[in-house]
C-alpha cells in the first residue's frame, strides 16, 4: 500500500467551525504515527512574504564570501555557516563520512542589546548578526513573526492529538525558541560520491519544523517502511514535521522522520526552514499515554540543544562521549 503525506486544511479551524479542532487533532495523530510529516493548507501566511524570504536567502548567499564570513556562526548558533561547515553525526539512517554540501545563515528571536539574557551571555539567547543588505532584516523579522504565529495556532491540534486539553502546551510556549535557517544548496555534480548530500539523512531537533515549498526538488523523507519518498510541493501548502524534541516529549509516540536533500536538479536550490521549540526555560517532561512516569527524565531546552550543537556543528564540536550521549535522545 502506498503512503502519502497527509494534508490538513486549516480553514475550518480559522473559521471557527464546530468540531474542527477534534477532526484536525485526529488527522495530526495519524500523520505523526504513520508518516511524521504533514502539509497544511489555508495557513494564513501570504505567498508574497514567502517569495520575499526566498529572495532574501538568495540575496544573502550571493554576497562575497568575506561579507558572509564576517557574520560567522557563534556559540548561540547564530550567523553564517560556510559550505561543508557541518557533518550530520546524529543520523538515524547510517554513518555519513562527508560534510554537508550546503551553506546557511541562522537567525533567532531578535533580542535587544540590553536584554538580560544577552547581557548574561546565556547560550542560544544572543543577538542576531545582520548583513548590510537594505530591507533584509525587516523581511526576516516579518517571516519569523508569521511562522511563529502559525506554529502557536497549531499547538491545540498537538494537544488534542495526544488526548490533552487544547490549551495544554500554551504555558510551555510563552516565548518560543525558534531558528530561521536560510540554506543554499549548490548544484551537485552527477559524478559526486554516493555519500555526498546537500544535507545527509537526519532527524530535526525541533518540536515543530515549518518548511515553505521549494520550487526546486531535492527533499525526500524515509517512510517507516524504509522507502524514500520524494516530497511533493502542492501549491499554497506548507510542509511540517516534528523532530527529536517532539518525539521525546511525546514519550516516543510521535515520529521524528529522517529526511535528506540531494540537489542534482542542475539549478541552485534555497530553503528557509523555521524550527520552533518551547520557551527557553520550559521543563519538558515526557507525556506518556496512560499518564504514568516516563523512563526519560524531564529536560530543558538549553541542555537538549547544547548536546546537539556539539555533536553536529564543526564550530562547537564536543567530545566523543557527548556525541554518543546525544544519539540516545
Amino acid at each position: 500500500m502506498s503512503i502519502s503525506i497527509p494534508v490538513l486544511d486549516l480553514a475550518p479551524l480559522r473559521e471557527g467551525v464546530p468540531d474542527a479542532l477534534e477532526k484536525l487533532g485526529e488527522e495530526l495523530r495519524h500523520a505523526f504515527t504513520e508518516v511524521g510529516f504533514y502539509f497544511v493548507r489555508n495557513h494564513g501566511i501570504s505567498q508574497a512574504l514567502l517569495d520575499s524570504t526566498f529572495a532574501e536567502a538568495e540575496r544573502f548567499h550571493a554576497q562575497d564570501i568575506e561579507a558572509k564570513l564576517a557574520l560567522g556562526i557563534n556559540e548561540h548558533n547564530m550567523g553564517y555557516m560556510p559550505m561543508r561547515g557541518a557533518t550530520t553525526r546524529v543520523n538515524a539512517v547510517g554513518e555519513v563520512a562527508l560534510p554537508n554540501a550546503n551553506e546557511a545563515v541562522f537567525f533567532k528571536r531578535d533580542l535587544p542589546a540590553d536584554h538580560p539574557d544577552v547581557l548574561a551571555n546565556v547560550r542560544f539567547r544572543g543577538m542576531n548578526q545582520w548583513p548590510a543588505l537594505p530591507g533584509f532584516r525587516q523581511t526576516i523579522l516579518d517571516a519569523c513573526h508569521a511562522f511563529e504565529g502559525l506554529g502557536l495556532s497549531l499547538l491545540p491540534l498537538y494537544a488534542r492529538a495526544l488526548g490533552l486539553p487544547a490549551d495544554h502546551f500554551a504555558p510551555f510556549f510563552t516565548e518560543p525558541m525558534y531558528t530561521l535557517r536560510m540554506s543554499h544548496y549548490p548544484q551537485q555534480a552527477p559524478t559526486a560520491p554516493a555519500n555526498e548530500f546537500g544535507i545527509a539523512p537526519h532527524v530535526d531537533t525541533s518540536f515543530m519544523t515549518i518548511l515553505a515549498q521549494n520550487r526546486i526538488p531535492g527533499l525526500s523523507l524515509r517512510l517507516p517502511n524504509g522507502d524514500w519518498l520524494e516530497a511533493p510541493a502542492p501549491e499554497g501548502a506548507l510542509l511540517i514535521n516534528g523532530g527529536m524534541l517532539l518525539r521525546r516529549w511525546t514519550d516516543k509516540r510521535f515520529l521524528a522522520t529522517p529526511h535528506r536533500v540531494i540537489n542534482r536538479s542542475g539549478r541552485e536550490r534555497y530553503a528557509i526552514p523555521f524550527f520552533m521549540d518551547a520557551s527557553f526555560r520550559a521543563v519538558m517532561a515526557p507525556i506518556t499515554e496512560d499518564g504514568s512516569p516516563s523512563r526519560e527524565p524531564a529536560i530543558i531546552y538549553s541542555d537538549f540543544m547544547t548536546g546537539y550543537q556539539r555533536a553536529n556543528f564543526h564550530h562547537a564540536a564536543g567530545s566523543k562521549e557527548e556525541k554518543v550521549e546525544l544519539q540516545g535522545v
